[in-house]
């Protein structure tokens, strides 16, 4: 008697008592729906001798499993034939990490953790191949375990036969079930600086198939087999492991990989009620970084961004986006990078990369050759699909090519990813704020010009950050102290640190590094801080009461007001507006409260004008613009582009060859209030954006559009 079949009558009495309704329900679905789900808890409190055997046995038992519910008794005149018995919730001795899985580990029931990095389509699988003898008609039925298909090498059944052949396989009578390839690889969130993401494949059939998509955070539980590698000159001692999934847990809610314990909870709630609970947290947001003026309105900008404003799904079916996306641009070496670095630690789900070597595929989605078997193409998801739930840093944007800025609008704005190649048509999910840094493209940056030009972006990616602040390098004699001190003071605090580490005659102290380092510890640990930022985002969902919304409501008409009149600018536009609303909420969120409050939208709208002082001020007339950043040239520069362009025109208009002088342009349009160096500006504006042409050094030419 196998070990298996002993332990049935022990499994039917098991599932009488855990699992009856369930079994009821499923007889009256079945068989549109094939499975039984089981919590290995309450098999391990029934009998601890079948959950030890099913972790090391789990073939003979899962099969021992799947015969005790065909023989349960039901009041139905179907028995549940080929139903499934599917096992979830396995022990934390079980879940091993994709690196960590060994040779030992063949044959047992394990769960892996990660997230689906590719998925192939759907096809059917041959299980039971039927034969048709073409001499005598008759059906041989020969199974197919395996990948290869297996004929009837010992010829055709009918006595009256025998011969080998020739066959033909009967689809109708062949059995068939549903399979799909898929691969998951670590996550994110849980690699180790400078480690790469490894990967196992999986395997799913019957009604596991078509549940999973590139960038579902999942836990897959299976039997871990190998399979035999293929080399041209012939077969490999070498295995590739792969996992034959019994059941697919989601992780769709944010951050459940962030286990939470109740003294954790306890501390969490306890943070929270520190009245410096924000000071505190942007204190801890990249602490070897000195944060005063701007630096410390981007940090506590940084701060909203992790905690996020409220996803809304509305009633027609519409989603209104909560992440709040930050772009950081300024002059070198004002630590950019550094705090896209730590932003991205103290997610907790975060992915960083760079915009020199992301490709529009590699940010968003790429249709890839299946490396899984078959050769068929199928999707493979990018880094802001992968940050799904999270953040993704794009450093370096200013150097990414124009294809591949333009794949972000869709996922900033929708946070979808759609795809249309080699024949898929998909929409991946790329739920993710996006934080970015850009350098100017000429070293540094001139508050004078428009920021699209400068850091060559188009103005229509640039109005859908919510937050865009320049990071200026200037000099100035008290601010430069205290961040040669504070740089300094982090480089002294490093040497200690090693030299304790690694001398061993060493006088120095712990009490002294530690008093030495005081200025540049983070306030709240990263760890607690990560769970902290999780626990915010998965348990609050603030509402604004009627005196933010009022708040936010009179800002947004107010900076419209000054845009009032015949040759006004347009000051700010609906989309500062839903990034107010978005900011308030994540306000709300840093204190845990469900209630957003007329301080929160203040501190909101602060911190908006602050930015849009930056961005959003016309040089010229010093008013605000919000044209400088959705359009990349202010409302009075293009009044000046367009008195240039008739003075062109009026000149060309006299001139042999339909072309004007430069000197005449530069005295006519200095008569109109335009200055030299300016006048040679727009010139060079309109050149580049192929309004004018230059038939040779001293004209110019207007470009006729039809």
């Amino acid at each position: 008697m196998a070990a298996s079949e002993k332990w049935i009558k022990n499994i039917k009495e098991f599932l009488k008592l855990y699992y009856n309704d369930e079994i009821m329900s499923l007889a009256t679905k079945f068989p549109d729906k094939k499975s039984l789900y089981i919590d290995f808890f309450n098999i391990e409190v029934f009998n601890k001798d079948i959950a030890a055997d099913l972790l090391e046995s789990p073939d003979s038992m899962i099969e021992a499993f799947e015969q005790a519910l065909f023989e349960t008794d039901l009041p139905f005149s179907e028995p549940l034939k080929d139903a499934h018995v599917r096992i979830t919730n396995l022990p934390s001795t079980s879940k091993i990490p994709i690196r960590d899985l060994r040779s030992n580990d063949l044959s047992r029931f394990i769960a892996v953790e990660g997230m689906v990095r590719r998925a192939t389509e759907v096809r059917p699988k041959i299980l039971k191949a039927a034969f048709r003898c073409l001499r005598c008609e008759h059906i041989t039925y020969v199974d197919q375990p395996g990948s290869k298909m297996e004929e009837p090498y010992a010829g055709c059944e009918n006595e009256n036969c025998l011969k080998k052949g020739p066959f033909k396989i009967e689809i109708s009578e062949s059995e068939f079930e549903d399979s799909q390839k898929g691969q998951i690889q670590e996550s994110p969130e849980n690699l180790k600086g400078g480690t790469n993401p490894q990967s196992i494949e999986i395997k799913l059939s019957d009604d596991l198939t078509g549940q999973i998509s590139p960038g579902d955070r999942v836990i897959i539980n299976g039997t871990l087999r190998s399979v035999q590698r293929l080399l041209r000159e012939g077969k490999s001692t070498y295995y590739d492991l792969i996992i034959e999934a019994n059941s697919i847990e989601r992780l769709d809610q944010e951050f459940d990989s962030l286990d939470i314990s109740a003294e954790e909870e306890k501390e969490i709630r306890d943070l929270s009620k520190d009245p410096r609970i924000d000071e505190k947290i942007i204190a801890s947001i990249a602490p070897t970084i000195y944060g005063s003026g701007v630096l410390r309105n981007v940090k506590e900008a940084l701060m909203l961004q992790l905690f996020s404003g409220v996803a809304k799904e509305l009633p027609d079916g519409s989603r209104v986006r909560g992440d709040i996306h930050i772009i950081l641009v300024g002059d070198p070496g004002v630590a950019k990078s550094q705090l896209l670095r730590y932003i991205v630690r103290l997610s907790p789900r975060g992915v960083f990369t760079s915009g020199k070597s992301a490709s529009a595929s590699g940010l968003t989605a790429s249709a890839v050759r299946d490396e899984l078997g078959d050769g068929r193409w199928t999707i493979e998801g990018g880094a802001l699909v992968m940050a799904d739930m999270g953040i993704a840093a794009v450093d370096e944007m200013d150097k990414m090519r124009e294809e591949d800025k333009s794949a972000l609008h869709e996922a900033m704005e929708q946070q979808t990813v759609s795809i249309a190649k080699a024949g898929i048509i998909a929409t991946l999910k790329s739920r993710c704020a996006l934080l970015g840094a850009a350098n100017p493209i000429y070293g540094r940056f001139n508050r004078y010009e428009g920021i699209a030009d400068q850091i060559d972006m188009p103005p229509a990616l640039l109005s859908r950050f919510d937050l865009i602040f320049v990071l200026l390098d200037i000099p100035e004699s008290t601010t430069d102290t205290k961040i040669a001190t504070h740089i300094v003071q982090t480089h002294y605090a490093g040497e200690l640190i090693q030299q304790k580490r690694n001398v061993s005659s060493t006088k120095i102290t712990q009490e002294y590094i530690d008093a030495q380092i005081e200025a540049i510890n983070p306030e709240i640990e990263p760890e607690l801080l990560r769970k902290y930022i999780a626990y915010a985002r998965r348990n609050i969902y603030p509402v604004m009461d009627s005196e933010a919304r009022e708040h936010l409501i009179s800002f947004y008409t107010n900076l419209r007001k000054l845009g009032e009149g015949k040759d006004a600018a347009v000051p700010a536009t609906a989309r500062q507006l839903e990034a107010l609303v978005r900011l308030t909420e994540a306000s709300a969120r840093v204190r845990l409260d469900n209630r957003a409050t007329i301080e929160d939208a203040r501190r909101t709208t602060e911190l908006t004008l602050e930015c849009l002082k930056q961005v959003g001020v016309d040089p010229t007339t010093g008013s605000f613009d919000i044209d400088m950043i959705t359009a990349g040239v202010s409302k009075s520069q293009r009044d000046k582009i367009g008195i240039l362009k008739d003075v062109i025109r009026t000149i060309a208009d006299r001139t042999q060859g339909n072309k004007a002088h430069i000197t005449e342009i530069i005295v006519e349009a200095e008569k109109l209030g335009i200055p030299k160096e300016e006048i040679e500006t727009y010139l060079e504006r309109m050149s580049r954006a192929g309004e004018i042409i230059r038939p040779d050094i001293e004209h110019v030419r207007l470009v006729t559009r039809y």
